[in-house]
């Protein structure tokens, strides 16, 4: 599960076990856990956050997606 964006308190990672799903980040904080889908970006999954911290994880996301993007790219194409 490679972490690759620490944004505040947010874990931004992939599992490496998903090429069978569209690219998307699992993000972490504490005990809550929240799938974004980058194309385009929804939440898929939310275990834990407020709908106001979503909102705010969700711009974090649009602001790094090109980066996601690519981290996503670079890890599932060697699996």
């Amino acid at each position: 599960m490679p972490t690759v964006l620490r944004i505040g308190p947010y874990r931004f990672h992939f599992y490496t076990r998903e090429n069978n799903e569209p690219p998307h980040i699992h993000v972490a904080r504490d005990d809550q856990e929240a799938k974004f889908w980058l194309n385009p970006v929804y939440a898929s999954r939310n275990y834990g956050f407020s709908s106001e911290e979503l909102r705010t994880i969700e711009k974090h996301v649009n602001d790094n997606l090109e980066f996601l993007l690519k981290s996503w790219n670079n890890i599932h194409e060697t699996d």
